[in-house]
């Protein structure tokens, strides 16, 4: 059994005996290859969101049914990342993201040629799974390719696909899907992912796994110093962020802003690339004052909401504080979550990926029973509680969790 006394206090997972850190600039084409699997990850789970009408019509299915391809790609990652990080931990690294990567090819070719709404549905379950395993993956790989201070940079860097992919890559895609066709979309992302592994292979270095008798139980990283507070503002902030995201068309209804929702949209994605950029910059020195910066521009955003939901102006600058406070969150709650638990971030990883899907799915589900009970005014009521408990979470977590950067 391993000693887990010292995990916290090594920000460093397990390097390979020839595997050291680069003590220089970053590598960027390494981090960038990670920050490209963010993006495949992304935009394949949130195409069909924008292709609802072609895809349903394709497969003969109504829209809502076209809709559940959103759903089991969660539901495979929610059920995979944790049982198939744990069960991996001993493997090596680069042959992991490989065949995480495999799984997009795959699934995303099925889904090119799928004529069945069953067999897309399968794909879809089979490009969860490649995520979930993927985004454990991620933020520990990019921490062993770089020296312990400039971990956070470097998880930033990895996590500039996320906002890219909703900011960028969802509209040129729904474009691609309406002119040129849905299965073309996902056609191209099949190839964008075969073209990535072979950028993989050649340009990223190779890591050990947890040598044997050093694999982490879940239990034993669950108790360590500031995982939990960690978790639990993933669970409050995201849940929050989905509440209004999955429901954004009736939220700018009452601003009578529905015909402008892909513009709403892209001020959104555009304050969360300029909100990783700057947290890129900084997150290394300052951590917990980008947290809690974070937690309060969404808090902030939530209250112009609450009080000028029909006001358009009002409206487009509550979207660009939620964006420039939510643009940030990824690297910061995956840094936090690394330091807290060292050398076994990945175990811990998967465990932000379990609870993220956990706040998606709660967030479609809270927000529908708030919607149909009481409608949109109740979206502002139930985020500004949820952010409040986050921001609370935040600032009693000065120790462990999201403590000040030792000097």
């Amino acid at each position: 059994m391993a000693d887990y006394s010292s995990l916290s206090s090594h920000p460093s997972p397990h390097l390979g005996p020839s595997c050291t850190p680069q003590s220089g600039g970053l590598p960027l084409a390494s981090l960038l290859a990670l920050a490209l699997a963010g993006f495949v990850t992304i935009l394949t789970e949130a195409l069909p969101a924008g292709l609802l009408p072609q895809i349903s019509a394709g497969l003969g299915v109504s829209q809502a049914m076209a809709g559940q391809l959103v759903s089991l790609y969660a539901i495979g990652s929610l059920v995979a990342a944790i049982p198939l990080t744990a069960a991996t931990q001993r493997m090596r690294r680069k042959p992991l993201l490989l065949a995480a990567l495999a799984g997009f090819v795959l699934a995303n070719t099925m889904t090119t040629f799928s004529g069945s709404y069953a067999l897309t549905l399968l794909a879809r379950l089979v490009a969860g799974v490649a995520a979930g395993l993927l985004w454990a993956l991620l933020a520990g790989y990019a921490t062993r390719m770089v020296p312990p201070h400039q971990s956070g940079r470097a998880i930033a860097m990895a996590m500039l696909g996320a906002p890219l992919a909703l900011s960028l890559g969802l509209p040129l895609g729904t474009w691609m899907g309406q002119h040129l066709g849905w299965r073309l979309c996902f056609g191209s992302m099949s190839v964008l992912a075969l073209l990535l592994m072979a950028w993989v292979q050649l340009r990223l270095p190779d890591f050990s796994g947890q040598p044997a008798g050093q694999a982490f139980g879940l239990g034993q990283v669950f108790r360590l110093p500031g995982v939990r507070p960690v978790l639990l503002v993933v669970l409050a902030y995201v849940l929050a962020h989905n509440l209004l995201y999955t429901y954004i068309a009736p939220l700018l209804a009452p601003a009578d802003l529905g015909g402008q929702i892909d513009r709403v949209l892209l001020v959104f994605g555009l304050m969360s690339v300029l909100s990783i950029w700057i947290t890129g910059l900084l997150i290394d020195r300052h951590l917990r004052a980008l947290s809690l910066a974070s937690t309060g521009l969404f808090l902030l955003g939530a209250v112009l909401l609450a009080l000028a939901m029909h006001l358009p102006t009002a409206v487009y600058l509550a979207v660009a504080v939620w964006g420039l406070g939510f643009g940030g969150l990824p690297p910061l709650l995956q840094t936090a979550l690394a330091k807290s638990a060292g050398p076994a971030a990945d175990v811990a990883q998967s465990m932000l990926v379990t609870s993220w899907n956990l706040a998606i799915a709660g967030g479609g589900i809270a927000g529908g029973l708030l919607l149909a009970q009481w409608g949109v005014a109740a979206f502002s009521p139930a985020v500004l509680l949820l952010m409040l408990l986050s921001l609370a979470v935040v600032l009693l977590a000065k120790r462990h969790g999201f403590a000040a950067a030792q000097p």
